[in-house]
């Protein structure tokens, strides 16, 4: 099914892979990011227990455990910042997998949940940024567990809250955050110019696993590594459109390199497709800009449909998935020559569009999970994120991780008092238990 509907949105995602023996018990958890029903804020978080899914085509009849975020942890959110947490866009565990921090794109709130109890714990809103906007699209905690970089998109900031896990303390400073807006960068550069980085609205933040660098994209293009540790956060390396296009949402390391992709998804970028290459270290604040410079993987801007976006590694770390989300496939990159080895196409009698977004692996590899989206999404503009079947996706990997088989579709549903479905799965994340 081509998507052709236009309108405004933006794209986003990352990945994480869970390394853990295949006895290990394990949780897919999944948002759906429309409203609570019969309100105006919420969403619901969908958890699932990850063997339930993996059972064939039978993983469609799962039963999840849900949490309403219209209920407690809104009201947490309303007591603690004056405000209703408003779209729940993405999520992330911490390392020690104690915690939940759900990112709100349209309110811009970062909540903090106790994972194992299903409690809301500390509610934190965004600061204000450029024309007064803020927004939370993605928070990403350090794998060292002590802070989390937030990307406040529309408030174009990159901000830091400070965290102590084991205490319930969380605490974001504005005086430690980066004004991508407004800044100048350490080769006398503005941060944000027309034909360098036009528009710096901050996407997702790829932490790599010493917990110092942020590698942090840019809906207009261009990137910038910023180093989460020192206060305030500091710009170590620049990077112009012309070397990181637009709406890169992909953050995934192995070994010694980290990959970055580029994607379409937005009116002024409707079809893009990068995949890029970083090192790990050698950034600072007095190399030129463009420095260390990445290596190209592929790159298929402006074949129509073209939406690269969220990514999921295979089991040791061998083949790289990255989705296509607005033409339903995986692009398969062996991560030792970087070359691609294959494109896994989705469409077919499980799905006629799936629109995947986000994926994860199963800690013994054996099976991929990935959130699909509605009817009627309520991010990135709908000619990539249009889906006709919002839910859990579930594929059994083969082939070593160079193929797959889509298995099934654990459904989620949101219809609406006028039968409209409103289902919009976006957020997706692996706990270990």
């Amino acid at each position: 099914m081509r998507k052709i509907m236009l309108a405004a949105g933006l794209l986003c995602s990352f990945a994480t892979y869970a390394t853990a023996s295949g006895q290990d018990k394990f949780e897919i958890w999944a948002i759906d990011q429309s409203n609570s029903p019969g309100q105006a804020f919420g969403g619901t978080v969908y958890i699932y227990d990850g063997h339930d899914l993996e059972r064939g085509r039978a993983g469609a009849a799962a039963v999840p455990e849900r949490i309403h975020l219209g209920g407690e942890s809104a009201a947490l959110c309303l007591a603690k910042t004056g405000a209703n947490p408003v779209r729940p866009h993405m999520l992330a565990f911490n390392t020690a997998q104690s915690h939940a921090v759900i990112s709100f794109v349209a309110s811009g709130h970062v909540l903090f949940l106790d994972a194992a109890r299903r409690i809301p714990l500390d509610c934190i809103r965004t600061s204000a940024g450029a024309g007064g906007a803020r927004q939370a699209h993605f928070a990403r905690p350090a794998p060292n567990d002590e802070y989390v970089g937030v990307a406040n998109q529309n408030g174009k900031l990159y901000e830091r809250i400070d965290t102590d896990y084991a205490t319930n303390t969380f605490v974001l400073n504005p005086a430690n955050s980066v004004d991508l807006a407004g800044c100048t960068t350490p080769n006398g550069v503005a941060c944000q110019a027309v034909g360098i980085r036009p528009d710096n609205a901050p996407i997702c933040p790829a932490i790599e696993s010493t917990s110092r660098f942020n590698f942090v994209t840019l809906r207009g293009g261009g990137m910038f590594v910023i180093d989460g540790t020192t206060s305030p956060m500091s710009i170590v390396a620049e990077y112009d459109i012309n070397t990181v296009h637009p709406n890169g949402c992909l953050g995934v390391q192995v070994g010694d390199k980290v990959y970055v992709d580029s994607g379409g998804g937005t009116p002024t970028n409707l079809y893009e497709a990068d995949l890029y290459t970083f090192p790990v270290d050698g950034y600072s604040a007095v190399n030129p800009i463009n420095t260390p410079a990445p290596v190209l993987v592929f790159s298929e801007d402006g074949e129509e449909g073209a939406d690269a976006h969220g990514a999921t590694l295979s089991k040791h770390d061998r083949y790289l998935w990255v989705v296509d989300r607005g033409r339903n496939f995986f692009w398969v990159v062996d991560t030792a020559t970087d070359v691609v080895v294959n494109r896994i196409h989705l469409t077919g009698d499980i799905s006629p569009d799936p629109s995947p977004d986000l994926m994860m692996t199963s800690p013994n590899g054996s099976h991929v999970f990935m959130s699909l989206r509605g009817p009627n999404p309520l991010t990135a503009d709908p000619h990539v994120s249009t889906g006709a079947t919002p839910g859990v996706g579930v594929l059994k990997v083969i082939d070593g991780g160079r193929d797959a088989i889509f298995e099934s579709i654990a459904p989620a549903s949101n219809v609406d008092a006028m039968g409209v479905e409103r289902g919009d799965v976006h957020a997706l994340a692996l706990r270990r238990k």
